[in-house]
């Protein structure tokens, strides 16, 4: 388990505070206080939640002193909540480098499933505030008229026999592949520039030379 002062060098390295640590492992900005000047000794579960915060942060504590920020390019995820802080990544990356978002072989139906739809909304609504540094375009099934960002993004039908729910999401200089099953989410992030560009390139095949524009039937 950290030591307090792993627990400060870890915010540190990261440039969090200790409202920063407390919102992203769910407890009070007091209580982190508490913690890290001594006067509360924390339990496991507490404990649990601050490594947790911080492994997704990509933060490892080394033995009782150490801290150290991951060096690996990929990273998996799972489940609602690991699907909710993948979109977290995306809005965090998409505001600080901007640039152009490529979503390929997606159902939004799976985003309302994962996220809930208030949590979507307000995701959206961060999203809108972007929208003038981001090109944001999302390839879909033929014929699926479910478009839940419109507002910020364009859309077009890619050919049913095609389409399949193996979905990508190209922003910044990352990739995240996403496994939609039936009972569970997995989504493997791969941070890699030149693979990012290859992607991006056969996407722009897809985009302009295979998939459609949506047009209502008269």
């Amino acid at each position: 388990m950290p030591t307090i002062e792993q627990i400060r060098a870890a915010r540190a390295l990261i440039g969090w505070s200790q409202g920063d640590l407390a919102d992203r492992s769910d407890l009070s900005q007091t209580g982190v206080a508490r913690i890290e000047n001594g006067s509360n000794q924390p339990n496991s579960t507490t404990l649990d939640k601050i490594i947790s915060a911080f492994d997704k942060a990509d933060i490892e504590f080394i033995g009782d002193s150490g801290v150290k920020k991951r060096t690996g390019d990929i990273k998996k995820l799972k489940g609602k909540q690991g699907f909710i802080d993948f979109m977290n990544d995306v809005y965090e990356t998409s505001k600080n480098v901007g640039g152009e978002i490529c979503v390929f072989n997606v159902d939004e139906k799976n985003w309302i499933k994962w996220m809930g739809q208030d949590r979507y909304d307000s995701h959206a609504s961060r999203m809108k505030k972007i929208e003038k540094d981001i090109n944001f375009k999302i390839i879909v099934e033929e014929n699926d008229w479910f478009f839940i960002a419109t507002k910020i993004a364009e859309y077009k039908w890619f050919p049913k026999e095609l389409f399949n729910e193996q979905s990508f999401y190209i922003y910044g200089k990352k990739i995240a592949f996403i496994n939609f099953l039936n009972d569970d989410v997995r989504i493997l992030m791969l941070e890699q520039p030149q693979f990012t560009d290859g992607l991006r390139v056969l996407f722009d095949i897809a985009w302009n030379q295979v998939a459609k524009t949506p047009e209502k039937e008269a």
